[in-house]
């Protein structure tokens, strides 16, 4: 179809791995779930946690740079379809939804799943039917190509 990216499964696979391998440290160095959201609230301060603040600042400001640095290194061009207004909207709304789910992608998708959690099967369910609905709904609304 055009105008859709090209599949890469290797590197969907190696970037997996990558995120697998990385919270597996996480659990195993700190006993820690590495949840994104949870580590991003304590960083800014709007969480609490048992997590030192100097490490999940580290964390949140690695990620970002961290896939810079492979975009630059691979030369991938980020894009963003939808205007900031629409962006950070969104990001209201991921956050708001991952205060009330208690876990985002990362925690309850990568950890919660391996662990074989109830709560992280049901929030994944849950976050991944709402994500193709919403999606489908947006590029049928011609919102997003």
């Amino acid at each position: 179809m055009p105008g859709f990216p090209q599949a890469m499964p290797l590197h969907g696979l190696i970037g997996g791995l990558m995120i697998g391998l990385a919270a597996a440290l996480m659990l195993l160095a700190n006993g820690r779930v590495a949840g994104c959201s949870g580590l991003f609230a304590r960083a800014t301060g709007i969480g609490n946690g048992d997590m030192p603040r100097s490490l999940a600042l580290a964390f949140a400001i690695g990620l970002p740079i961290g896939a810079a640095v492979v975009g630059v290194t691979m030369g991938v061009e980020a894009r963003f379809p939808a205007s900031f207004v629409l962006l950070a909207v969104a990001g209201v709304i991921v956050g708001f939804g991952t205060r009330l789910g208690s876990g985002c992608t990362s925690g309850h998708g990568v950890v919660g799943l391996s662990r074989l959690s109830p709560r992280s099967i049901a929030a994944t369910a849950t976050f991944m039917a709402l994500g193709i609905v919403t999606a489908t709904a947006l590029r049928l609304w011609g919102v997003v190509p």
